[in-house]
């Protein structure tokens, strides 16, 4: 549950940008966790679940201990067993089917929207062995995908130990193993985020929940580092704000008001000081306004 009882009135579509120095911000288990890359342009790619998994973190870790603000999708949890505490905190038994009474079947469902955080952000598919529904969420992400082509670095890298004494043995005292990291010298990406404010009336997504969110793009990096990640930055996120629940404008038309130019083509980007950010708010279409949610 929302620690208040405000509902979302306006719809939003963003652009938020964020940059990796030295780092790996998304990799590929099918790849041997290179950088996600589109093989036809290089541009460096970043999932929407990557960057719904840092969410998910920075919420769990800032709201741990407060009702309503569980996460769903976690480190190692069971889904089933997340499903049946809707069934026993309802006094019901848990089914594969839901109850063919409606209002006890929204009941279930309204239970896990109200008690998790990420269901009413991003929705979630519970027909599972426990059935508490499916739940389309009002927050989606498309792929972040850098502004350029991007440069995947091998790194050789050594450890002075090693696992087994067999291998010990066979290295006669050396104890040296060899690996293998990835790393992108440097990459803006962009990517594009929308707030459905009809679906967050469905899942009780408010206002609040809207602030956590947005606190949650603007930090959740300095709560994800590794040795991988050391150096990945929220760089800006620019919200357009519609007056109206059905939206003033099409959000293609206001993406394509913010343009992102790299100042010296020909010259490798290492920093974001190595681009222009402009947001064309001239004319803007009635009933919109722009915000900005990373400071």
């Amino acid at each position: 549950m929302s620690e208040t009882n405000n509902s979302l009135e306006h719809r939003y579509d963003f652009v938020y940008l964020f940059d990796v120095t030295d780092g790996n911000p998304n990799g590929d288990p099918d790849a041997g966790n290179l950088p996600r890359v589109d093989p036809e342009t290089g541009q460096g790619l970043v999932t929407d679940v990557c960057i719904k998994r840092k969410v998910r973190n920075f919420v769990s870790l800032t709201h741990e201990d407060k009702p309503g603000f569980d996460i769903y999708v976690k480190e190692k949890a069971v889904l089933n067993k997340q499903n049946e505490r809707a069934y026993t905190a309802l006094e019901l038994k848990p089914d594969k089917k839901m109850p063919k009474d409606v209002a006890k079947a929204r009941e279930i469902t309204g239970w896990m929207c109200q008690n998790f955080f990420d269901i009413r952000a991003f929705g979630a598919v519970m027909t599972t062995e426990v059935n508490c529904g499916q739940v389309r969420g009002p927050i989606q992400f498309a792929f972040g995908r850098s502004l350029d082509p991007i440069f995947s670095q091998e790194h050789a890298v050594t450890r002075c130990a090693v696992t087994t004494e067999r291998e010990a043995e066979a290295q006669q005292g050396d104890n040296r193993t060899m690996g293998r990291k990835f790393t992108v010298p440097y990459g803006l990406y962009r990517v594009h985020g929308f707030i459905n404010p009809f679906l967050a009336g469905q899942t009780g997504f408010s206002q609040s929940d809207l602030e956590l969110f947005k606190q949650a793009l603007n930090q959740m990096f300095e709560f994800d580092r590794s040795a991988a990640r050391g150096q990945m930055v929220p760089r800006k996120c620019i919200a357009f704000k519609h007056d109206s629940k059905l939206g003033n404008a099409r959000a293609d038309q206001l993406f394509d008001r913010v343009t992102v130019q790299l100042n010296e083509q020909g010259k490798p980007p290492r920093q974001f000081t190595d681009y222009t950010v402009t947001v064309d708010e001239d004319q803007l279409p009635d009933g919109i306004t722009v915000e900005d949610w990373v400071v």
